[in-house]
């Protein structure tokens, strides 16, 4: 295309024209909709631009539109922190609550305001940093606290400026955050093609489109299609910015793709007559949209409002009423999840709800079926108000023939075929079989986790794909791995494949209380496995406890002691025990004479942020001087130590009268053992 006499200086002038150039019809087709070239004028300039890159490779930025797709898939997500917490709203479904919300600000301000409402589209909440103009970071909501650093999955959203269309030095160094969603086309058809590789359907677009994000090779994450619209701008820009409205409407000039329909209303009557106008047209969008979200637009007024822990004073999430349809209920199958829930699934005649077809609705469980009342060839009323998958809510027992068939929930699990348990007071069957293949990815990742067995390396993809391959059925294949044969597994590499060996034999230096984590005994979380081994010293005469032996450990209590007992009952289970024992796992631990400290037999509760150690190792010290750490306060709670931002664990100490310590206060308790 471009002749050997270019030069460096000659290509680096063109190459920043072409991507000016790309940007701009980037920004006309991906944001506006209203391209002025063709594809092919399109894809002209952008294989300029990939020749040039080719051939000075040293001009290459990371905000070139030839840069959207990352290279290798990562390993995992970095974890980072929001300056400015990612708060959810305060929802409602009553036009009279809405009401006392704008009762609420006006009493707060003094005075009436204007709101700004826009469209709540069903998706996935992210945060957009720009530096000197260019996208250098995005990532998810996570906690509202931390995240993951997800910046090169959404640098394939083209839809999102890498370089912002602007001078404006107010604008050069923003957060901007927005809703990720995959459209209704998108969707359907990422569907259809997993269906015919056999591989489990999302159940709605939201659902997919958040677990696009949390895939770890970008390039999958761009064949997928995901959009954005961007709807809020955190902290006020500069001084010349007093209207989030009017920012909005710059940010949209400087190449964002901001949220449609938005509308600014100085009365709730407007407000409401806005909400009453999208509940029909929203079924026409290419988009989901489950409501309308309404916020204070002055940014001094949101200041003035401040926040409640959880959510923002100056906003509030209207939804609309959840959407209905009846078809008949011709089977009930069960699915056992990751975890070994065991829910049963309705399976319906299809029927259209809110634009997709609907064959499938959850019945939570065995009560709730008895409850219900619910016979297979029932019909049955189904609903779509925000939940992952529909859920049948009603039979319409007036059409009822008398040829209706009562469920009986069965006893073993419909995968592995072993014996199934349910806890007194809990609703939910599970399968405790650990090798379970309904569960087995879920239980490696968590056998692999840092918690656990922290083997560096074994993470979603890998995990996903040794199990399809066959090559992991059980915890103790983990271990039968060999470097030539995850050196060629697609993406892996020599180096990869020694580095996963490596960290799998340095797991079985672990100690005995981590592998007992790992096991993934339900309801056996790193406390309750620190209790056992304290108590027991081995798995052996773990297993050999009845359930008043466990019970009487303090944190334990009967129904987790049954929960241990139903897991050690699974043959299976005591199997892989034996095999792991073989492989060098410890399974016993020498028992550790502590000398006799003021936290000896107290229990202590952590909540909120502490900022000189992370929860994990605070509860450990306190398992080291004696303690008990707890994650629930109750009357028997000793203490409660309160960090940044703490949550309902602090209110229930304040009514409680539990005793609760400052981060200050619980460190010069230790430091004077």
């Amino acid at each position: 295309m471009y002749n050997n006499f270019v030069n460096s200086k000659q290509a680096k002038q063109e190459i920043a024209r072409l991507r000016k150039k790309i940007n701009y019809h980037n920004y006309r087709y991906y944001v506006l909709d209203e391209p002025v070239i063709s594809d092919l004028e399109y894809d002209k300039l952008y294989k300029k631009l990939e020749e040039l890159e080719q051939r000075f490779p040293r001009l290459i930025t990371p905000d070139s539109p030839t840069q959207r797709v990352g290279g290798e898939p990562l390993k995992e997500f970095k974890t980072i922190e929001h300056k400015i917490k990612m708060l959810s709203l305060d929802n409602t479904y009553s036009e009279d609550e809405v009401r006392e919300f704008d009762s609420r600000v006006k009493k707060g301000l003094g005075k009436a305001v204007n709101y700004e409402v826009t469209l709540k589209v069903d998706g996935v909440a992210v945060a957009l940093h720009y530096r000197g103009g260019k996208f250098v970071l995005g990532a998810s909501r996570g906690d509202g606290v931390y995240g993951d650093d997800i910046t090169q999955n959404l640098r394939t959203i083209k839809a999102i400026p890498l370089r912002l269309m602007t001078d404006d030095k107010e604008l050069m160094n923003i957060e901007v955050r927005g809703e990720v969603f995959l459209p209704k086309k998108s969707f359907e058809k990422l569907n259809r093609e997993r269906e015919k590789k056999g591989e489990p359907i999302f159940a709605n677009p939201r659902n997919a489109a958040a677990g696009t994000l949390k895939l770890l090779d970008s390039t999958e994450v761009a064949r997928r299609g995901l959009d954005i619209f961007m709807h809020t701008v955190p902290e006020i820009p500069g001084p010349h910015y007093q209207s989030h409205y009017e920012t909005l409407k710059k940010l949209r000039d400087s190449g964002f793709k901001v949220i449609p329909h938005i509308k600014l209303c100085s009365t709730i009557d407007e407000v409401l007559e806005y909400i009453k106008q999208w509940e029909e047209k929203r079924e026409a969008l290419e988009y989901e949209v489950d409501g309308l979200v309404i916020k204070v637009d002055a940014f001094r007024d949101r200041k003035a409002l401040g926040f409640t822990i959880k959510s923002p004073r100056w906003a509030i999430a209207y939804k609309y009423p959840a959407r209905q349809a009846i078809t008949q209920l011709q089977d009930i199958q069960l699915q056992v999840g990751r975890t070994g829930r065991i829910t049963p699934v309705a399976i319906l005649d299809p029927v259209l709800l809110s634009g997709t077809t609907i064959s499938r609705a959850t019945l939570h469980n065995e009560d709730e079926i008895k409850r219900r009342d619910i016979k297979i060839g029932d019909y049955v009323i189904i609903e779509k108000g925000g939940e992952v998958i529909p859920k049948v809510v009603n039979v319409v027992k007036e059409r009822r023939s008398g040829k209706e068939r009562i469920f009986h929930f069965p006893k073993i699990c419909p995968v592995c075929k072993e014996k199934i348990y349910r806890l007194p007071g809990e609703a939910d069957w599970r399968c405790v079989n650990s090798s379970c293949p309904a569960q087995i990815k879920g239980a490696i990742l968590h056998f692999a986790s840092r918690q656990a067995m922290d083997i560096e390396g074994l993470g979603y993809v890998i995990v996903d794909k040794l199990v399809c391959m066959g090559l992991i059925k059980s915890f103790d294949d983990i271990y039968k791995l060999d470097g030539e044969t995850l050196a060629n597994i697609e993406r892996m590499g020599k180096k990869s494949a020694q580095n996963l060996i490596d960290a799998i034999n340095e797991s079985k230096n672990n100690e005995f209380v981590k592998v007992l984590y790992a096991l993934g005994i339900p309801n056996i979380g790193i406390n309750a496995s620190n209790l056992l081994v304290n108590a027991f010293g081995s798995v052996d005469k773990i297993i050999k406890a009845n359930i008043e032996d466990l019970s009487q450990i303090q944190g334990i209590g009967n129904i987790v002691a049954q929960s241990i007992k139903n897991y050690f009952n699974t043959k299976k289970n005591i199997r892989l025990i034996e095999n792991l024992k073989k492989i060098g796992l410890k399974f016993s631990a020498e028992k550790k004479i502590r000398k006799k400290t003021p936290l000896a037999g107290k229990t202590f509760v952590f909540t909120g942020e502490l900022s000189s150690m992370s929860r994990e190792e605070a509860q450990a010290l306190v398992r080291t001087l004696g303690g008990h750490p707890s994650s629930s306060v109750s009357k028997k709670t000793d203490y409660v130590v309160v960090g940044g931002n703490p949550g309902s664990k602090y209110e229930r100490a304040k009514k409680l009268g539990v005793k609760t310590l400052a981060e200050k206060e619980f460190l010069k308790l230790v430091k004077n053992i």
